[in-house]
């Protein structure tokens, strides 16, 4: 028994010690994702409507150290109104957690459950519901980002461009949180990747694309339908600012639909700018390309007063 006493003491001696410079030798962002899961609190698979006999759910991001409203980006999944889910756009958000903010991650009605309008419907809800919960999550109501890719950024600029008028927040009051009664804000910003603009064009000719066909189902009314649910539709000047963010050689969804929004927006006397990255596709951009964006989002955010960096363990 001695003898073994010995031995694991002995053994403990050999065991070198942990440098006290170790953690202050990480990379910045080594750094960061450290200290990160202690940043945020997460609030998994929140339902903030049922519609069509399903639950649509979303996740918030909170920073647990501080009490104060925050700026929030509310985002929305791409995957052409027919797929994604927003565990797979998770790495999306990641950027936004860096700077500090908190993050609403909505997933919404896709077209297996419900056509068109549904994730338009599912989209202002969200948003709805978050600026109904904006205390318990820490969201400042005055400065709320949304954003997506793809669908994602057609859902993005549908919420902040289609007026409340519109009829799109019909299914909110009778979802799952009864009775919640506040209007549609107005967000502070848009930042459209590679989104959808003008869906009736999807339907046919040239550009026509088998997911909006899906998502608009073959009812009588499609067109109109699809027309009611483009932001083209609601070009005007009192809109937030929107950012978009395209490859000209997306294959996917056609880049001259965001060049006749930003034209349109211009226009019409709405702050907009549009990005478009050389060569670029339907998003996977390079990493040299990514680091440029998020640069651009950050100086676009500081140019119309919202915080590239909102401070604390987020933003380190």
């Amino acid at each position: 028994m001695r003898k073994s006493a010995i031995l694991l003491v002995a053994g403990a001696l050999m065991i070198p010690a942990v440098p006290s410079t170790t953690f202050a030798q990480l990379s910045p962002s080594a750094d960061w994702a450290t200290h990160a899961q202690n940043g945020y609190q997460v609030i998994a698979n929140v339902t903030y409507m049922t519609a069509t006999g399903y639950d649509s759910k979303l996740d918030v991001y909170k920073r647990r150290d501080t009490t104060a409203a925050q700026p929030t980006l509310v985002f929305y999944h791409g995957g052409g109104w027919v797929g994604g889910s927003k565990e797979a756009s998770f790495m999306s958000i990641l950027p936004w957690l860096e700077m500090g903010w908190n993050v609403v991650n909505v997933e919404y009605r896709m077209a297996r459950v419900a056509p068109a309008p549904a994730a338009v419907e599912d989209a202002t809800c969200a948003l709805r519901f978050a600026v109904e919960k904006a205390k318990e999550y820490g969201i400042d109501p005055n400065r709320i980002v949304v954003s997506g890719e793809s669908s994602g950024g057609h859902l993005a600029l549908a919420v902040g461009m289609i007026p409340e008028s519109a009829g799109f927040t019909r299914a909110c009051a009778g979802g799952g949180f009864r009775g919640i009664e506040t209007a549609v804000p107005k967000v502070a910003a848009i930042i459209n990747w590679y989104g959808i603009t003008d869906v009736t064009e999807m339907l046919g000719g040239a550009n026509a694309r088998s997911y909006a066909a899906q998502w608009l189902g073959a009812s009588s009314d499609r067109d109109a339908v699809a027309k009611s649910v483009s932001p083209l539709t609601y070009v005007r000047s009192d809109l937030p600012p929107i950012l978009s963010i395209q490859g000209d050689a997306d294959p996917i969804v056609p880049y001259s639909q965001n060049v006749r929004l930003s034209d349109a927006l211009t226009k019409a006397g709405a702050k907009t700018e549009l990005m478009t990255i050389a060569g670029g596709g339907h998003g996977n951009f390079k990493p040299e390309e990514r680091t440029a964006i998020f640069l651009k989002i950050r100086d676009f955010l500081a140019k119309n007063g919202l915080p590239a960096s909102s401070g604390g363990q987020g933003s380190r």
